[in-house]
């Protein structure tokens, strides 16, 4: 088996990032056939991330190539503006949003990655209050089972918490509950919500000043 290394992301990975995002697209399994387009998934959860807020980007590394990714944002709220100024703009020219009136569940891929391009996703106020920091990861089977993940996740809450990061955030899909499993062995504490993707919290500050977690 390639021993893997985990290092800073560098701008010569940002394809590697859209590939690998494409071939976890499906709640971890490949999306490749599900879409029309192989960029705009990539459009959405991974690349921004890399160039807006490269110092927390990393990858995870083989005799093969880059097989994972983590990348993260320092304030959810200050990255969501960063990127209706920045980066929606010319997707939004590029991918038409679908029409209004079709159900969610009546879109392809493509279009609900085109709806999300129109109409992004915020961070729940509780959540960018408490957790302001969020993050994406993903790793091809060949790199799972292996610790990496772990060791990913690791690296980028170090930066955060050298960065003054009071806590973290992410979603994970109800559908992917080996990945929900891994996070709650990790210490990861689940957040309740009424609907949508299953959120996962941690306070990152110093020991002494943590507050408690909602139940």
């Amino acid at each position: 088996m390639p021993h893997a290394v985990i290092r800073p992301y560098r701008a010569s990975d940002l394809n590697d990032l859209y590939r690998i995002c494409l071939l976890t697209g499906d709640s971890g399994k490949d999306a490749t056939s599900m879409f029309e387009d192989p960029w705009i998934l990539g459009h959405v959860v991974a690349a921004p991330y890399s160039l807006f807020e490269p110092s927390l980007a990393f990858v995870a590394e083989d005799d093969l190539g880059v097989g994972g990714y983590i990348v993260g944002a320092l304030d959810s709220r200050a990255f969501e503006r960063r990127l209706e100024a920045d980066w929606w703009p010319a997707l939004r020219e590029r991918y038409p949003a679908p029409p209004i009136e079709l159900p969610q569940d009546q879109l392809t891929p493509d279009q609900r990655a085109a709806r999300f391009i129109h109409a992004p996703l915020t961070a729940p106020d509780e959540l960018a209050e408490e957790y302001p920091s969020h993050l994406h990861i993903n790793l091809v089977p060949r790199l799972q089972s292996q610790g990496l993940g772990r060791q990913m996740m690791s690296t980028l809450m170090h930066t955060l918490r050298e960065l003054g990061s009071a806590g973290l955030h992410f979603f994970v899909m109800p559908t992917n509950q080996r990945a929900a499993d891994f996070y709650r062995h990790l210490g990861f504490t689940e957040i309740p919500r009424e609907r949508g993707p299953l959120a996962f919290a941690m306070d990152l500050r110093p020991a002494g000043v943590h507050r408690a977690l909602a139940p």
